[in-house]
């Protein structure tokens, strides 16, 4: 019997052993998942994006029912929203004939207790919230039988960018020949966006002795319309949103490896113009070799996305 035991303990043990080999993770596949969802994180053209959430409103409803509108909005880009810097509202309708809080506008993080987070490498779609307007009063006018709104749902919120492509300075570019350099300036593509609506596309590098230049390509991705970081998200559905607030982008550039001398637009904002814009600046480069340094590129404004469902209110058969 004792010799039944033993040899049952060292299967066992073997099986025990065998277990624990298989569980293990192969060397390097953490690192790799982890560098898969930077890139997922680091890239992407979406911002904060809102749905209709199944039949909510439908398309047809009477007048004696409660109009029910949720929203699902989504952070898909990579900046957290605060509850104060992201709205959501309906507009396109009658507020005499749709009344409750389908008339105010609603923070996309409504509920939330915190900020709308945008996606990272522990949540790479973002994260999501739903927010609902309710009209529980619908009061057509005498002898009007039917009511067609097209109701037109938005999202303003304020949002950031971060762009930090690498790129390669010289202070000698045309004194050393290229066997000797460690790499050669050149110009950077920036396809695939920086995980928001509104990105660097491109980027121009040039030397002029120990200056380096650089001319950035600013470009809105998303479908909607870019405005100032300073226009009034809160109501933006509305007729308070000047010209002047429109496609205006605040920047800030630097340069790890060189010293700033000049930007332009110099009040620190570019403008878009059929959605795209440039901004150029110059840095003093030190030192007597080529080199690979971060551009630090940010940019901040407010975003507006909207889209429309038709609607009918029909009296109830009295």
């Amino acid at each position: 019997m004792k010799k039944y035991s033993g040899i049952f303990l060292v299967l066992f043990s073997l099986l025990a052993l065998f277990l624990v080999a298989c569980s293990r993770v192969p060397a390097g596949e953490k690192p790799l998942d982890t560098a898969q969802a930077l890139r997922e994180v680091q890239t992407g053209t979406q911002g904060v994006e809102i749905t209709l959430l199944g039949d909510y409103p439908p398309a047809l409803i009477y007048d004696q029912n409660e109009l029910v509108a949720i929203l699902e909005v989504q952070n898909k880009g990579n900046h957290d929203v605060d509850p104060e810097d992201c709205f959501v509202q309906v507009t396109g309708f009658d507020q005499n004939i749709i009344t409750g809080n389908f008339n105010q506008p609603r923070s996309c993080a409504d509920g939330l207790g915190g900020p709308l987070e945008g996606k990272n490498v522990y949540n790479v779609q973002g994260s999501s919230n739903q927010v609902e307007f309710r009209s529980s009063n619908i009061v057509l006018p005498q002898n009007v039988f039917e009511y067609n709104p097209t109701l037109n749902f938005l999202s303003c919120y304020n949002y950031q960018t971060i762009a930090n492509p690498s790129i390669c300075v010289d202070p000698l570019f045309y004194q050393v020949t290229s066997q000797q350099k460690s790499c050669l300036p050149r110009d950077v593509s920036m396809a695939g966006g920086q995980g928001a609506p509104v990105g660097v596309n491109y980027v121009g590098v040039d030397m002029a002795g120990s200056k380096a230049i650089f001319e950035i390509s600013v470009r809105n991705f998303g479908i909607g319309r870019v405005l100032s970081p300073n226009s009034d998200i809160r109501s933006c559905g509305q007729a308070s949103l000047e010209y002047t607030d429109l496609d205006k982008v605040e920047y800030n550039v630097q340069l790890s490896g060189g010293s700033l001398i000049d930007c332009k637009p110099r009040d620190g904002v570019v403008r878009l113009t059929n959605n795209q814009g440039k901004i150029v600046c110059q840095f003093d480069i030190p030192g007597a070799s080529a080199f690979e340094t971060p551009l630090m590129v940010t940019l901040d404004y407010n975003y507006i996305q909207s889209f429309t469902r038709p609607l009918k209110i029909v009296q109830t058969p009295r």
